[in-house]
């Protein structure tokens, strides 16, 4: 593998060009800077978003939709920022992930505009959409897809029904006794 191929493959692995920089410095005895690094980078901008606008299949039975957030490094200082996530069963059974959109927070009016650009990549129908609990969600879903079911996730039930029980609140221990 030459090292401009091993840029790619850690740059994938979610390395920073400072962790990327040592790695090629101990292996092939190269110095780079951030530009060269940037370079090569930059060669999977076409793939992926050859990856993002590629066409999908009409209909799904489910689709999971959820937002993971993460604390990342913006102009200097740390900010968070929601990563939209939509993972689909397809007809065969497998997994297929539709796409991952950036936004600055999560919320009912973004979402809508991934389920657009969904459905104009061309899903049709999804039967199940599994969410969150998110204000707004349900509707959003269904102006794009009005026949779809919603579904809300265990997690997300167990996540939202546990700031209704106190904190201190601990389960009563069952004694272990004979019959």
């Amino acid at each position: 593998m030459n090292w401009s191929a091993k840029i790619i493959a850690l740059f994938a692995l979610g390395n920073s060009y400072q962790d990327i920089r040592t790695h090629i410095a101990d292996m092939y005895d190269i110095e780079l800077s951030n530009g060269i690094i940037n370079a090569v980078t930059d060669k999977l901008l076409p793939e992926l978003a050859a990856w993002r606008e590629r066409d999908v299949e009409a209909i799904y039975p489910i689709v999971w939709l959820d937002a993971i957030h993460y604390n990342i490094k913006e102009n200097g200082r740390y900010v968070s920022k929601a990563i939209y996530t939509i993972l689909a069963l397809n007809i065969e059974g497998n997994k297929e992930l539709l796409g991952l959109y950036l936004s600055d927070q999560e919320g009912a009016h973004h979402w809508l505009s991934v389920l657009t650009d969904l459905y104009n990549r061309g899903v049709k129908d999804i039967l199940i959409a599994c969410v969150g609990g998110l204000k707004g969600f349900p509707e959003a879903i269904e102006s794009i897809y009005p026949t779809t079911e919603i579904q809300h996730c265990v997690i997300h039930q167990i996540r939202n029904s546990l700031k209704y029980i106190a904190s201190n609140w601990k389960p009563n221990r069952v004694r272990n006794t004979r019959w």
